[in-house]
């Protein structure tokens, strides 16, 4: 039977693990290629979640700021005293 857009691959598993699948897709009576499908689907959703730059530094965002949120408004201003100060100097 030919599936229109669908791949087939050829996979080896040991008996164990394949007679673990077995046993689940007659607990839940659906076929071992849907099984394996959705392994593999959740599998690379992990990877991609982990992959994802923000979440890979979120704990360390801010843990070691200075506590001051303006810093980036106030540099003109900071900059412009500096430059004054060394003109009136």
């Amino acid at each position: 039977m030919y599936y229109r857009g669908v791949d087939m691959i050829s996979i080896r598993l040991s008996k164990d693990l394949e007679s673990k699948i077995d046993k689940l897709s007659k607990q839940e009576n659906t076929t071992k290629s849907d099984i394996i499908k959705e392994a593999l689907e959740k599998y690379i959703a992990e990877e991609e979640y982990k992959m994802k730059p923000y979440l890979l530094g979120k704990d360390l965002f801010g843990r070691y700021g200075s506590g001051k949120g303006d810093l980036s408004k106030r540099y003109k201003t900071k900059l412009k005293d500096k430059i004054s100060e060394k003109i009136s100097n």
